[in-house]
């Protein structure tokens, strides 16, 4: 690899990494680093199931991953480091934003543009400072008054609910305004929230469209509120979630049909770890994920990633997917199977304490009859129960 220029130092020393000397036979502290924060990205990316984005609706920490992620796609020497951990494609054609979209490349600068103006002293400090527009839209999402026709709205929560016990929705991170229509439901502060109605869209003083709801909550309240402050709030939420629409029919085929694009794989691991947990339960403990990519590249350096137990891994099972949305099948799958959700905690090569989340203890023949439920459509029917170690049909 390429010695650091000392152009390449400054754009390093703006990524927040200390400039040190490179050591002889192992990685420099300053490599080191970029390797953690590329982690941080890829870590951001399992959780929230997408890269992290620009934009003034977007949390404070996914735009500076997102300005990072920009700098290490644009530097050879970074993007070279991290390219062997690059599991989820990441830098694979990442288009880089433009300086007016990205803005200033230190951290401080990225804050002002957010209408941040408390001194911080440390980035962790970020987690208790909202701009100005994020506090306006707390503001208004408080303000609510009993809702007088509420039993008119009562059955289509109930439905709701039912329909994610069995499957038929799901609940998934809220991405961007567009979602936000009449008809749709969502998930703020823990409460579930059904847009009623939606009003002239007009543009407001700084040039973005906007629109008043009638917003209507699960515990009997309404609220008259914009359409970008319930975005703002949906997106500050953590737990802010979007629940989909109902899944209608089967989810793939079993083999393609003509004119039909091969998407993924459903692929099914054991590992290899000798930690005491994986050792004990070694022939139950299986991570199932989605990945478009080859399996092989999927798991290429599992050893080096937490997200494989730090150890290599053995492929037992694999189920070619075709025309299929790979995010949403595989929040399905994890959801059948989350009452056996394997519950470890390893350290990662820098110290810092994972918990992986896609590994459960599921025998090897109940993912493939989930599978199979998946294709024909009845899964929805269906629910795992680790006790007795198999798929339980729902009673209605």
């Amino acid at each position: 690899m390429a010695d650091f220029t000392d152009d390449d130092d400054a754009l390093l020393a703006e990524l927040g990494i200390e400039v040190e000397a490179k050591r002889v036979g192992s990685r420099t502290p300053q490599q080191e680093r970029i390797i953690a924060g590329f982690e941080d990205i890829q870590r951001f990316v399992e959780e929230h199931g997408h890269a992290p984005r620009h934009g003034e609706g977007r949390d404070i920490f996914e735009r500076i991953y997102a300005v990072r992620l920009d700098r290490i796609a644009q530097l050879p020497e970074c993007r070279d480091l991290v390219v062997p951990f690059d599991h989820q494609g990441l830098l694979t054609g990442h288009a880089v934003a433009s300086e007016d979209e990205a803005g200033e490349l230190d951290d401080d600068a990225l804050l002002a543009a957010l209408g941040v103006d408390d001194e911080l002293s440390e980035i962790t400090d970020l987690r208790h400072v909202r701009p100005s527009a994020e506090k306006r839209a707390a503001e208004e999402i408080a303000n609510r008054e009993r809702c007088a026709d509420f039993a008119t709205f009562k059955p289509l929560f109930e439905q709701v609910q039912r329909d994610l016990d069995q499957g038929v929705r799901t609940a998934r991170r809220f991405e961007r305004k567009s979602e936000i229509e009449p008809g749709r439901f969502f998930i703020l502060a823990g409460q579930k929230a059904y847009v009623a109605e939606k009003g002239k869209v007009e543009i407001n003083a700084n040039g973005n469209s906007d629109a008043r709801l009638r917003v209507i909550f699960d515990n009997g309240t309404e609220s008259n509120l914009l359409m970008r402050s319930l975005q703002k709030a949906l997106t500050s939420d953590e737990a802010g979630r979007r629940i989909d629409d109902p899944v209608a029919g089967p989810l793939f085929a079993d083999q393609p049909q003509e004119g039909d694009a091969a998407s993924g794989t459903i692929y099914v691991l054991r590992s290899k770890s000798d930690h005491p947990m994986v050792a004990a339960h070694r022939e139950l403990v299986h991570k199932i994920g989605v990945t478009g990519n080859g399996v092989k590249q999927r798991i290429a350096g599992a050893n080096l990633q937490p997200t494989f137990l730090l150890a290599d891994v053995e492929v037992v099972a694999t189920y070619e997917l075709f025309n299929i949305n790979r995010s949403k099948l595989e929040n399905l799958i994890h959801r059948i199977f989350d009452p056996a959700r394997f519950d470890v905690e390893i350290i990662d090569r820098f110290g810092r304490p994972y918990v992986p989340k896609e590994w459960f203890m599921v025998p090897l023949f109940v993912i493939d009859e989930a599978v199979d439920r998946i294709r024909d459509g009845t899964i929805v029917g269906y629910r795992y129960d680790p006790k007795s170690a198999q798929l339980i049909k729902l009673t209605s």
